[in-house]
């Protein structure tokens, strides 16, 4: 591997350009796209370098300099439809929820399969995408009954039983279409547990993809979105059921500060919002009302992957193994090479097919030799990036969200 891709070799380069030394073209942008902003250097740096605040600011550099980008240079560009994807769907995630039966009726009617096997779409981001998307879910009506479902999510979810708190729950974007079953189960256990779930309907997406992507503006606006948001409820808990949006959410705070313009007040309400911010997991693994509830046993191994997110950030890896050992029976072990990321990273997938190709690889390969029926992440674009591997191996294997295994052995039909 070259220096350049390395931690130390990018943050040279940073500030080359940055300091007028070194040119902003075509080379410069590779480096910085190669990276999976998993961020595993800055658990072990010594110097405690935010490495993730500096390479968004990179690529924000680069977003706003394309001028100074050499002629005739293979740097690869968002496509229109890439472009109106994140900024009219992602940006706007209620939009998501209006088209569930629109992606439903092309899941039925095989045209979802067909834009798989076309040629005309072979190895485009548009068949990559359609390869990943699950089978469409609808929200749950209510907690009470949760056979039946509707269209757009509620307000409020009640709790059953013996009241124990209120709590906010983000959907997220992609989440709401893709990872309905793990947000329905998500408000199914919380509420057996005696928390009422608040899903306020102005929230929006976390703003990820565009921090990654370089667009710290619509970044910042989606953040100032989400806080509003969810301050009107007065809430002292939000809880998130992907990792990366976890991430994100809790490091409103640290990112916003960087601003000159805040007053004192504002950024003590950004640290505030963040310090919300929880994995279901880890509020689960804590929460009260667990000897009110009955948990049908599972005689079955399964393997945990933990999300870099996860890990190297928040550094909750520990509370979905605490989470599983609430089902009697089940036997949990870690997923080898959980140290390495498994290659969805974001658009990882989308920008760098083939470096993603090669971790994915090595995710299926250790899923094969732990002889498991399921694999357990906490990150909705791990699940779905290693899931669309499994499939195309004609695995049987499930992914799914922790909560989703316990919620099924809870009784969630």
């Amino acid at each position: 591997m070259s220096e350049a891709d390395s931690p130390r070799g990018r943050i040279a380069l940073m500030n080359g350009v940055a300091s007028g030394y070194i040119p902003l073209n075509e080379k410069f942008v590779q480096h910085m796209d190669r990276c999976l902003t998993c961020r595993a250097c800055e658990n072990v740096c010594p110097n405690n370098v935010a490495y993730g605040q500096l390479i968004d600011a990179a690529r924000a550099m680069i977003v706003v300099t394309p001028s100074n980008l050499s002629k005739g240079g293979h740097v690869t560009k968002k496509s229109w439809m890439r472009v109106f994807l994140e900024n009219e769907l992602i940006a706007k995630p209620a939009r998501l929820d209006y088209l569930r039966k629109f992606f439903h009726l092309c899941q039925s009617i095989g045209l979802q399969q067909w834009l798989q096997n076309t040629s005309l779409l072979e190895k485009t981001n548009i068949s990559t995408l359609a390869e990943q998307m699950p089978p469409i879910e609808r929200p749950c009506f209510s907690a009470t009954d949760d056979k039946k479902s509707s269209d757009g999510w509620q307000e409020i979810y009640p709790a059953t039983g013996k009241q124990r708190g209120e709590v906010g729950l983000f959907l997220g974007c992609v989440a709401r279409l893709a990872d309905v079953l793990t947000l329905n189960s998500a408000i199914y256990v919380l509420n057996r547990l005696g928390y009422t779930v608040h899903v306020p309907s102005a929230q929006t997406c976390c703003g990820a993809l565009h921090r990654h992507g370089g667009d710290s503006a619509v970044g910042a606006r989606l953040a100032q979105q989400n806080k509003e948001a969810f301050e009107a409820l007065n809430l002292h808990t939000i809880i998130t059921t992907a990792s990366g949006c976890g991430v994100q959410l809790s490091e409103y705070g640290f990112r916003q500060n960087n601003s000159h313009i805040k007053s004192e007040s504002a950024c003590d309400k950004d640290l505030e919002f963040s310090s919300c911010i929880i994995d279901i997991s880890k509020f689960l693994a804590t929460a009260e009302g667990w000897d009110d509830v009955e948990i049908t046993p599972l005689r079955s191994q399964i393997a945990v992957h933990d999300p870099c997110s996860l890990c190297n950030v928040l550094h909750d890896q520990s509370y979905p193994y605490t989470l599983l050992a609430h089902i009697p029976s089940l036997q949990v072990v870690a997923l080898a090479g959980n140290n390495q990321c498994c290659g969805a990273a974001g658009t990882y997938f989308l920008d760098q097919p083939k470096m993603a190709e090669k971790l994915q690889a090595d995710k299926m390969s250790a899923i094969a030799n732990c002889g498991v029926q399921y694999v357990v992440t906490s990150n909705i674009g791990c699940s779905l990036y290693m899931a669309s591997g499994l499939r195309a191996a004609e695995s049987e294997v499930e992914v799914m969200h922790p909560v989703t295994l316990l919620a099924r052995q809870m009784g969630i039909q």
